[in-house]
């Protein structure tokens, strides 16, 4: 599959690239990544076709965000779709009392968490002077999952539902935003909102993936009757998907347990008989689905970056899918490239 194909976003007028870039390694995630390494990422990128940039606050305390738009400032504004987020309130602090992890060498902010009317209309105003940029296309709200906020997922739930989709349902509706959705890390999370109000979008951390295929009972049916884009970052399930089934593989940001481990050596060995490396099949199966236009890959190299933009490109036979279902190590109802 062409990473630079344009895809429709849902019901939105707007088109994707079916590869988009996630900028949380450039807001210094578990470790830095300088300068020059973050801007020439960007620039590959945009040389590859690459026109879907996702950014959030939260992503190096706002470091991200002022690379991103550092980097795409003089960028023919109009040809590229730029997402960024809320739910989080930056505030100016020492470096010294900051806790910054998982972040290293981050911006000097402290966060604080805001669903309400106001903090949502505060925080897409302050997203929008870190980036520079006159306009955001597609505003999620972010981490409103038990992955995040526990035991207060579910109040904190009904926040969101209420102050912060009042807030970007009138951005939507005065034309300041084009999309707004939901970004986190569990499907059910997304098919609850979706249940709740009229979204138009939702950034997946995983949750559809070569390994798991839940979001088909319930949630992916529901956004193709409403025709609601998806997006699906962390599609190498947060690794093992990239490396393979090796001593220290992680799967969901812990270490692969015994049966991923299992299934993950049977896929590759159906990679292995069709000649199909093993993250070439997992990007490309997310996207297959029609609900889904865009993968959002996160990279800490410009290697990193040429090799996803390959192994999307590279060409899978129709017989590799066939093989999966068969040996159900995929599911018989999950769509899968042409």
């Amino acid at each position: 599959m062409n990473p630079n194909a344009k895809k429709k976003f849902g019901r939105v007028d707007l088109e994707v690239t079916a590869f988009g870039f996630g900028t949380a390694p450039i807001g210094n995630i578990f470790r830095e990544i300088d300068e020059e390494t973050s801007s020439a990422m960007i620039h590959r990128a945009w040389e590859a076709g690459v026109r879907y940039y996702d950014t959030a606050p939260m992503y190096g305390h706002g470091l991200s965000e002022l690379r991103t738009g550092q980097n795409l400032r003089w960028k023919n504004r109009d040809e590229l779709v730029l997402s960024s987020k809320i739910g989080r309130i930056l505030k100016p602090a020492k470096r010294e009392t900051i806790d910054f992890a998982p972040w290293t060498n981050a911006a000097p902010f402290t966060m604080h968490f805001d669903y309400s009317y106001d903090g949502t209309m505060r925080a897409f105003e302050d997203s929008l002077q870190r980036l520079a940029l006159e306009r955001m296309d597609i505003c999620f709200i972010h981490d409103i999952d038990s992955f995040t906020r526990g035991a207060e997922q579910p109040k904190v739930f009904e926040e969101a539902m209420d102050g912060a989709w009042r807030a970007l349902s009138n951005l939507r509706d005065q034309g300041v935003v084009k999309a707004i959705g939901v970004g986190v890390n569990e499907w059910e999370v997304c098919h609850a909102a979706l249940q709740a109000h009229d979204f138009d979008c939702f950034l997946l951390a995983g949750r559809y993936t070569l390994l798991e295929q839940e979001a088909l009972d319930g949630f992916l049916p529901l956004c193709d009757e409403r025709n609601a884009a998806v997006v699906v970052g962390g599609g190498f399930n947060s690794g093992i998907l990239a490396t393979g089934a090796v001593e220290g593989a992680k799967y969901n940001y812990a270490p692969a347990p015994a049966e991923i481990m299992e299934k993950v050596k049977k896929i590759e060995a159906v990679c292995a008989d069709h000649n199909v490396p093993l993250p070439a099949a997992a990007l490309q199966f997310v996207v297959a689905h029609p609900a889904v236009p865009c993968f959002m890959a996160g990279t800490r190299t410009v290697e990193q970056l040429e090799k996803n933009l390959a192994w999307f490109d590279h060409p899978i036979p129709a017989q590799f899918w066939s093989d999966l279902k068969a040996k159900n190590l995929l599911r018989g109802d999950a769509p899968v490239p042409a």
